[in-house]
């Protein structure tokens, strides 16, 4: 069986992920297919799934460490293994990559249009058809970033925009799961891996990619950098524990802009409900898919918060992360106000780099992991707190900068962490202090 997972760092987590995504099931999952073929040319793939009644596979015995013996996964029934070999015969079509869906109870395929098949048609015909649950195109979803020529034309000041510091000595986001899925993530990063629960690859299992990838580490580190360590930044959650899921990948080794799939990010969405995430943070961008929203729904009835970044035109279109529960998220200043949006810094964030360094980021994703570790300071005080009142909370407490030409109403992360608690007041942090942080961050940038 192939390797999918290159770094786990809890052993109950990365055993629980394991027996989620393959286990000792007979599931056909093909990294390498995904990778070379799916990542190149996704409109030649659509995805289809059929019912599956529960059938779990237990491991054997020793097969795990003493006291996990006993792992079930949950794998693909042999009618629904015969339903989805059906298909592919009857419609010509070519399994590329399968996998067991347990929140939907559905067995999920990869499947490859015979050359000179119109899609639509074939997704038409597979839409009627009684024993298909599900059949829709593989789509394509883009991580949110801007690029710069110049990244340290204007020094950023989210941080202190959003008076994080004054929030630190109510919550610093203690133990909150945050599932961040993204490219890869720098988990050797000295200003980040003491927070690092888990990690897992649903793209390849190319563990010096995993590393170098640049998204995901800018992510994580605005998320949970560590705090008091003597090595640069501080995250806005900076006790927070970090799972990292890894379904997208980066199209230049020295650019952010990177793609993913339908089926790598459900993957990575039913790693974070197993591993008892409580945010997930998505700062990417897309089309409404079907199966993905399936799980997002499932997902807030878990109770799960999740954090996306909103789509880039608002005004009637529709997009994967902009429904009902979801808290959306875009940059201060990208667009004009809309109220079902809340707003974050986005401009010049310093943040982590993978190899150790440290540099600048900018976009809607920065400002939607602002917004996660915000929410990471909620959980901490309120574990039970719903998305509907995450949100409303954000919203409500959001201020004005007093800085003249402020991009307008921001999160403001002490306002609704004192308001959550019922008690205690925000400092202000002077003009000074802005420009002596300012400074100090400009020193970190250049090492």
């Amino acid at each position: 069986m192939k390797r999918w997972a290159p770094l786990c760092f809890a052993l109950p987590v990365c055993l629980a992920l394991l027996a989620s995504a393959c286990g000792n099931s007979p599931v056909r999952i093909d990294s390498r297919a995904l990778t070379d073929q799916i990542s190149r040319s996704p409109d030649h793939f659509i995805i289809a799934a059929v019912e599956n009644d529960p059938i779990f596979f237990v491991a054997r015995a020793g097969g795990t460490p003493r006291g996990y013996d006993s792992i079930a996964a949950y794998g693909p029934s042999p009618a629904a293994r015969q339903v989805m070999r059906s298909l592919e015969n009857e419609y010509g079509l070519r399994e590329v990559s399968a996998w067991p869906i347990e929140p939907l109870h559905m067995h999920c395929a990869v499947l490859e249009v015979p050359e000179g098949t119109d899609r639509g048609t074939l997704l038409a015909a597979l839409a009627h058809d009684r024993r298909v649950k599900l059949a829709q195109p593989l789509q394509s979803f883009a991580t949110r970033t801007e690029d710069y020529n110049d990244p340290y034309v204007e020094l950023q000041r989210g941080f202190r925009q959003m008076d994080v510091a004054a929030a630190h000595p109510w919550s610093r986001g203690e133990g909150v799961k945050v599932a961040i899925i993204d490219t890869g993530v720098d988990t050797r990063h000295p200003d980040l891996r003491a927070n690092i629960a888990a990690a897992a690859n649903f793209v390849d299992s190319d563990d010096q990619q995993f590393q170098r990838d640049r998204h995901g580490t800018e992510v994580a580190g605005v998320i949970a950098a560590v705090a008091n360590n003597h090595e640069g930044i501080v995250g806005i959650a900076p006790a927070a524990r970090l799972l990292l899921f890894k379904a997208c990948w980066q199209m230049r080794f020295d650019a952010d802009a990177a793609r993913c799939n339908s089926f790598t990010l459900a993957r990575a969405l039913v790693a974070a409900f197993d591993a008892h995430a409580q945010i997930v943070n998505m700062s990417l961008g897309g089309p409404a898919d079907p199966l993905l929203n399936d799980l997002i729904r499932e997902g807030l009835r878990r109770g799960v918060l999740f954090v996306g970044a909103a789509p880039a035109d608002l005004s009637g279109a529709e997009g994967l992360l902009h429904q009902p529960g979801v808290i959306e998220v875009a940059s201060a200043g990208n667009q004009p106000a809309l109220e079902s949006v809340l707003y974050a810094p986005g401009r010049e964030i310093l943040t982590l780099l993978p190899g150790g360094h440290y540099d600048f980021a900018s976009g809607d994703s920065i400002a939607t992991a602002q917004v996660s570790g915000v929410v990471a300071l909620l959980l901490a005080k309120n574990p039970a707190l719903s998305a509907a009142d995450a949100y409303r909370l954000l919203r409500d407490t959001s201020t004005h900068p007093s800085a003249p030409g402020g991009d307008g109403a921001l999160v403001d992360a002490c306002a609704a962490v004192v308001q959550l608690v019922g008690r205690g007041s925000c400092s202000t942090t002077s003009d000074a202090d802005h420009r002596a942080a300012g400074q100090t961050e400009q020193r970190l940038a250049l090492h």
